[in-house]
């Protein structure tokens, strides 16, 4: 069963269904670890799935790419050992429960087992169908899904060009996420977690942003969906292939006709067809016209495209609200464990409870914005009382935006926060800490 790596989040989105405690916000956990594993989260599990652990990461066995390079003969068992118990039917009871709505899973591009070079590239294959398996679990508890494209190809490296397969995973969940059953919940997809901050290192970044964004609405087009501001597809005989499908979609001006889109969207549909048959999905993928938009799953809008806001780096980064075709949501992390603030009570909460990154953030146009990762941890030895309070503190100031993620069954479970994640303890908290000026964004 899956343990401590839960995460919170919630965001200001609305939903259609009635959840537990509100039907006006999201409430989730990230799924740290299943798909993407982290050994560093499960320290115990991965030596015993052969794994080592060590400081320097290149000198061991510390990932799956290194752990598959090292059994190749049984990397594919182990991990579906891993994949299977990791979470569970018991794990969607338990957020339901909980009163958690929405899920957030990290996924690797090898998950599209055909992106892969095997004779250069080692991970372990069949991670699509347990993915299916959760998301079905999920789905029919009424759960909502971001998929998280969370190691891409290059895994987020200095001077990375967000190119090639990149678009082509994106163009393939795009579809599975309209076309399979078991993807009924998916309702957002989410570009990249957390490429380098320095935006000198990452030189085709906004070009990505803007490509990833023209590849889900180009999708959507092909799918018969209709995307805001440009016209819908003529109608196409179900048996039309891809070039005729391409060349209707090149007619809206949504995307050039060479363009990396198109490269991406081709790619992909050589892909798809196996992999929903491989999930068992044995409808006419050329007949798919009319099914419905990811957002009738959530709201009556258009899909949510997600990025990282643009307070993430540095160094003049191109702004992700210009690449926005239809709605998008905007991602934002903070850890004070590495140096924030002082290392002391009073500057930690001083500090968070005058936080501008939600303003900063704003006059970007990068709204909604979700803090999707934070910490209790601190640079100090912290007292129960205190972690309480730094609770508290920081889901009210992230409150303002579109929501947090933090361990939530770990924090629940320690008294750290409320069975009700809508609610705090002391809503007070802040109080004694507020002061006119707040603190900057990192933004120049």
């Amino acid at each position: 069963m899956m343990q401590f790596p839960f995460f919170l989040l919630f965001a200001f989105l609305k939903l259609k269904t009635t959840v537990a405690f509100h039907h006006d916000k999201i409430y989730g956990v990230n799924l740290g670890s299943w798909l993407v594993l982290e050994s560093w989260m499960l320290p115990e599990e991965w030596m015993r799935m052969g794994g080592q652990i060590c400081d320097d990461c290149s000198t061991c066995i510390s990932t799956e790419f290194t752990l598959a390079a090292a059994y190749p003969d049984t990397v594919d068992e182990t991990f579906a050992e891993h994949w299977s118990t990791w979470f569970t039917q018991d794990d969607v009871n338990i957020l339901k429960g909980a009163g958690i709505n929405t899920v957030r899973i990290p996924l690797g591009y090898w998950i599209v087992e055909p992106l892969v070079n095997r004779t250069t590239e080692s991970y372990p294959r069949g991670g699509i169908k347990y993915l299916s398996c959760g998301l079905k679990m999920l789905r029919d508890a009424d759960i909502k899904v971001i998929l998280d494209h969370h190691a891409l190809p290059g895994v987020q490296t200095p001077n990375q060009l967000f190119t090639g397969h990149s678009l082509t995973w994106t163009a393939v969940m795009t579809a599975l996420s309209h076309l399979h059953p078991d993807f009924g919940s998916v309702f957002a997809i989410q570009a990249v977690n957390e490429p380098i901050m320095n935006a000198t290192q990452t030189p085709g970044y906004g070009h990505f942003q803007k490509n990833f964004v023209e590849t889900v609405r180009a999708v959507e087009l092909l799918l018969g969906i209709e995307v805001e501001g440009y016209p819908v597809l003529q109608d196409m005989p179900d048996d039309a292939d891809m070039s005729e499908r391409l060349s209707n979609a090149c007619s809206t001006g949504l995307f050039k006709p060479k363009s990396a889109v198109v490269k991406a969207l081709t790619e992909a549909s050589y892909i798809l067809p196996d992999i929903l048959v491989e999930l068992g999905w044995l409808g006419d993928f050329g007949g798919c016209q009319g099914r419905a938009p990811l957002t009738t799953k959530l709201s009556d809008e258009d899909a949510f495209c997600s990025f990282m806001d643009i307070i993430w780096q540095y160094n003049k980064p191109p702004n992700p609200a210009k690449a926005a075709i239809g709605p998008q949501g905007y991602d934002h992390h903070l850890y004070y464990r590495l140096g924030v603030a002082a290392a002391h009570p009073e500057a930690y909460l001083q500090d968070i409870c005058n936080r501008s990154d939600i303003r900063s953030d704003g006059a970007m146009g990068n709204l909604p914005v979700w803090y999707g990762e934070w910490s209790l941890a601190t640079q100090f030895n912290a007292t129960d009382d205190f972690l309480c309070k730094w609770a508290d503190a920081q889901k009210l100031t992230y409150s303002q935006g579109a929501g947090w993620l933090w361990s939530y069954m770990e924090g629940l479970r320690r008294g750290y926060f409320t069975m009700d994640p809508s609610q705090v303890k002391d809503p007070n908290v802040c109080a004694p800490y507020m002061n006119n000026s707040a603190t900057p964004s990192p933004l120049t």
